[in-house]
């Protein structure tokens, strides 16, 4: 099976990046992959992606900035996209001609605005897949809209939680779509996992005000108290650095708590804790919980939407406190220093429970859903009925009036194709 990745940016660092190059170096075990990346910034990607999968850029940042067709807006990527304002007319085109050529048997959409162009511009017979990383309740209502009109052309939708694929159930319309959880992977471990004797407790992802690390510091401070041998530290890099180094010294912890910069891969900086810690207010999945875990660290985590409470077990492998409690959070974290044993034990469940996150677990959901898209397609539904069906679902739904986007996308996609023929 020919399988396409279509990604926001393969070169940054993220949550999403992550999960992809995972995916896409399980499936490259058994099929032809490849991952396109819209936009490029620098030479190499900042994590190892393994040769098997290709990677081809569409918009490379470095020569193309300046593009005249890059200074202006997006037609068909959804303005409400949190993304918007890093596409343009260049992407439009460049994604509506890599859809329009491309010899994929199944094409995976990674973020909401990329699944709308999946939906309006895919050739009919590419199996569609639509994953959601973050939820639907954390979309715009005016992105919600877009989503349920384009989403009806998709085959698959996946998210990260049983929680958000709920949601998405319960409130969009999209008959005939099927919808499905489908956690996201971690490589399994080639270290020895960590063996809790370490004094480390260890935290890592963006340094943004959702991850909430100004609690996970303020709560720490009661640990350092009790316990001043003990160490916590960050992984990562982004814009609340300076304001947490700050905290850090008011709080009198700078032989405590240290901010390690970024750091891929994570796997080496695990082992050498025995604790993980998570404070955000809003996590879609958990991608470095499962890491964590997956390295034998029980994890302390706010039981934040969506994703801790589906994978930590409260008391067996992990803990879970309420959401921006500080004090909660510190004695959370204080029973597993306190308690040899239990911290012992609990590492031991969290490497055992981790396991359902393994590749190969994921991977086969993962195929059976790629093989159920590309069937809806090769079972073939003709491009006029598919035209038509989708007019009289906008319709139904009273969203003729608005669909001037979507019509203008249609339009401009058979302009293309007319012009490569």
């Amino acid at each position: 099976m020919k399988i396409s990745f279509l990604l926001h940016n393969a070169y940054g660092i993220g949550g999403t990046i992550t999960t992809t190059f995972n995916l896409a170096q399980a499936l490259a075990e058994r099929h032809d992959v490849e991952i396109v990346s819209v936009l490029r910034h620098r030479e190499h990607p900042n994590f190892t992606l393994d040769p098997r999968v290709r990677l081809r850029p569409l918009v490379d940042l470095r020569q193309e900035k300046e593009h005249p067709l890059h200074l202006r807006p997006a037609k068909v990527f959804p303005r409400a996209e949190y993304r918007y304002q890093q596409y343009s007319e260049l992407t439009d085109q460049r994604i509506g001609e890599c859809l329009a050529t491309i010899d994929a048997d199944v094409v995976i959409g990674t973020r909401p605005g990329l699944n709308v162009h999946l939906a309006l511009q895919a050739p009919a017979h590419v199996g569609r897949i639509g994953q959601e990383h973050l939820t639907l309740d954390n979309h715009p209502p005016r992105l919600r809209n877009t989503l349920r009109r384009a989403y009806r052309r998709l085959d698959v939708i996946t998210t990260v939680t049983e929680a958000d694929a709920a949601a998405y159930r319960r409130k969009m319309t999209l008959p005939g779509v099927r919808v499905e959880a489908l956690p996201n992977s971690v490589p399994d471990p080639v270290l020895p996992a960590a063996d809790s004797t370490a004094k480390v407790i260890v935290a890592a992802g963006r340094l943004v005000p959702v991850k909430r690390y100004d609690l996970l510091i303020s709560a720490f401070a009661a640990v350092a108290a009790e316990h001043p041998d003990w160490q916590l530290r960050i992984y990562g890099k982004g814009e609340e650095h300076d304001r947490l180094r700050r905290l850090v010294d008011e709080l009198g912890l700078w032989n405590n708590v240290f901010l390690m910069g970024a750091a891929a891969p994570m796997e080496a900086e695990w082992v050498k804790g025995s604790i993980g810690a998570a404070a955000s207010n809003f996590e879609p999945f958990g991608m470095t919980i499962v890491e964590a875990m997956r390295c034998g660290l029980p994890v302390v985590s706010t039981d934040c939407p969506y994703g801790p409470g589906e994978i930590i077990d409260d008391g067996v492998d992990g803990r879970l406190v309420p959401v921006g409690d500080r004090d909660a959070l510190g004695a959370a974290l204080l029973e597993l220093v306190r308690d040899d044993e239990r911290r012992r034990r609990m590492g031991r469940k969290a490497l055992q429970n981790a396991r359902r996150f393994a590749p190969g677990p994921v991977l086969e959901q993962a195929e059976r859903l790629l093989g159920e898209a590309v069937s809806v397609r090769t079972a073939g539904r003709p491009a006029a009925q598919e035209r038509a069906r989708a007019r009289r679902a906008l319709v139904s739904q009273g969203f003729a009036a608005r669909d001037a986007a979507f019509t203008a996308a249609s339009g401009a996609l058979r302009i293309v194709r007319k012009g490569q023929r």
